[in-house]
C-alpha cells in the first residue's frame, strides 16, 4: 500500500504562492466570454498570444529541463501548476501537444540539432505541433499502422492517412509514426519522423464534431518528402519513441480536471436553488439531491485517487497504471455528471444562445463529454491495461 502525504513542503507552498500571484495578475478577464462567443480560429489566435505571455514569464514547459528553457519542476510542482491554472480558470496553452507530449519526446530522443531547432519554438508557440498516430484501421491498436515511409536517397517518402488528429488544422509540424519496413509485423519496423505540415502532398481535412467544432482532422500524405535528419530516435525503433510520447500524456492530467469538475459542481449546486422543477427549486427534489450528492462523492474520489497516483509516481519516478485508472474514472464521471446537469437544467440544458445559462456552456459540456471515453485511449483499452498490469489477467489478444 502507498502511503500518501497530502501536505505541501515549505518550498512547494512558496512555488504555489508564486504561481497563484502571477495568475491572479495576468489571467485575461474576458476568457470565459471569448470561449463562448469566438470562433475556433480567433480563439486559437488568442490562446497563442496567451502562451507567449506565459512563456515570457518563464511558466511554459515548467517540467522541461532548465537547459532547454523549462524550470526542471518536480512532479509535485507540475501538479501544483496544473491545479492553479484550473483554479484561476486560466486559458489553456495553445501548443499543448508540443508542450506536454512532443517536446519532452524530443528532449529524450532528439539529436542536439533537433533540440536546438524545435524546442524553443514549441515553448514560445511560434510553431504549433500535432500528433499523427491513429489511423482508420489502427486507432486503439496503434501497432497496426500502415502509413508508409520508404527511403529515397536522403529523404523518406511518406504515403498514408491519419485520423483524429487534434490541432491538425493549426499545426506547423506533425510528430508522425510511420511503418518504414513494410514486411515487418506489429511493433517492429516503425519509424518516428517530424514532418513539416507545409510540405507538398500534405492535406488536412476537417472532422466536424456534434459540438459544431472541427478541432481534430484527417491528414493525408501523398508522396511527402521528409529529410532523413527528421527521424526522431532510431530507424525501425519508432514504437519505443511513441510509447515515450504517450507516457507523458496522462502523468498529471487529472490534477486540473478534478478542480474543473469541482467548480462546475459548485455552479450546478448554485443553479439548483434557482432552476425550478414542478414549481419549487430543483435542490428540493430528493432525486436531484441524491444525484448531486453522488457527483460530489465521485469528484472527491477522483481527487484522492489523483493524490495516490502522484504519491506513487513521486516514489517510483515513472507513471504507473494509475494513469489508466484515472482516465477511465474521470471520463466516465464527466459523462455521468453532465447527464445530471442536463436533468437539473431541463430545457435550458439544450440552449447554446438566446437565453442560454452560462453562455451555453452546459450544452457544450454535455456534447463534448461524449468524446472523453474515446480520446487519449478508449475505455476498452484502458480496462485492458488495468486488467493486465494491475490484476494480472491475460491480455485480450
Amino acid at each position: 500500500m502507498t502511503n500518501m502525504d497530502l501536505n505541501l513542503t515549505p518550498d512547494e507552498r512558496q512555488f504555489r504562492d508564486e504561481v497563484r500571484a502571477w495568475l491572479q495578475a495576468n489571467v485575461p478577464k474576458d476568457w470565459e466570454s471569448r470561449r463562448a462567443t469566438e470562433d475556433m480560429k480567433d480563439r486559437f489566435a488568442f490562446l497563442r498570444e496567451w502562451q507567449k505571455k506565459v512563456f515570457q514569464a518563464g511558466w511554459a514547459g515548467i517540467a522541461w529541463p532548465k537547459e532547454f528553457g523549462g524550470r526542471g519542476a518536480s512532479l509535485m510542482q507540475q501538479v501544483i501548476f496544473t491545479e492553479e491554472m484550473a483554479r484561476a480558470t486560466a486559458p489553456p496553452l495553445a501548443n499543448v501537444l508540443g508542450l506536454m507530449l512532443i517536446g519532452p519526446t524530443i528532449v529524450n530522443y532528439g539529436t542536439d540539432a533537433q533540440k536546438k531547432r524545435y524546442l524553443a519554438n514549441i515553448l514560445s508557440a511560434d510553431e504549433i505541433w500535432c500528433q499523427g498516430f491513429s489511423e482508420p484501421n489502427a486507432g486503439s491498436d496503434l501497432a497496426g499502422i500502415r502509413t508508409d515511409a520508404h527511403l529515397d536517397g536522403d529523404h523518406y517518402v511518406v504515403n498514408g492517412q491519419k485520423v483524429w488528429t487534434s490541432y491538425g488544422w493549426a499545426a506547423d509540424w506533425c510528430a508522425l509514426l510511420t511503418r518504414s519496413d513494410p514486411t515487418s509485423a506489429k511493433h517492429h519496423g516503425l519509424t518516428y519522423i517530424l514532418v513539416d505540415m507545409k510540405s507538398p502532398g500534405v492535406e488536412v481535412r476537417a472532422l466536424r464534431q456534434m459540438t459544431g467544432e472541427t478541432e481534430f482532422n484527417e491528414l493525408f500524405f501523398r508522396d511527402v518528402r521528409v529529410p532523413i535528419e527528421n527521424v526522431l530516435g532510431k530507424v525501425g525503433e519508432g514504437w519505443g519513441v511513441a510509447m515515450g510520447t504517450l507516457m507523458h500524456e496522462r502523468a498529471t492530467l487529472g490534477a486540473g480536471i478534478q478542480i474543473t469538475f469541482k467548480r462546475q459542481f459548485d455552479r450546478l449546486t448554485e443553479l439548483s436553488h434557482i432552476i425550478e422543477r414542478n414549481g419549487r427549486p430543483a435542490a428540493e427534489d430528493p432525486v436531484i439531491r441524491q444525484k448531486l450528492a453522488q457527483s460530489y462523492i465521485d469528484i472527491e474520489i477522483m481527487r484522492l485517487n489523483q493524490m495516490r497516483s502522484v504519491t506513487r509516481m513521486s516514489q517510483s519516478g515513472v507513471p504507473g497504471p494509475e494513469g489508466s485508472i484515472q482516465k477511465i474514472f474521470w471520463s466516465e464521471l464527466n459523462q455521468r455528471f453532465q447527464q445530471v446537469a442536463s436533468e437539473l437544467l431541463g430545457p435550458y440544458a439544450q440552449l447554446t444562445s438566446g437565453g442560454a445559462i452560462d453562455d451555453g456552456q452546459w450544452a457544450y459540456n454535455y456534447l463534448r463529454s461524449r468524446g472523453n471515453t474515446i480520446e487519449a485511449g478508449t475505455s476498452e483499452i484502458q480496462r485492458n491495461i488495468v486488467g493486465h498490469f494491475v490484476l494480472g489477467l491475460p491480455k485480450s489478444y
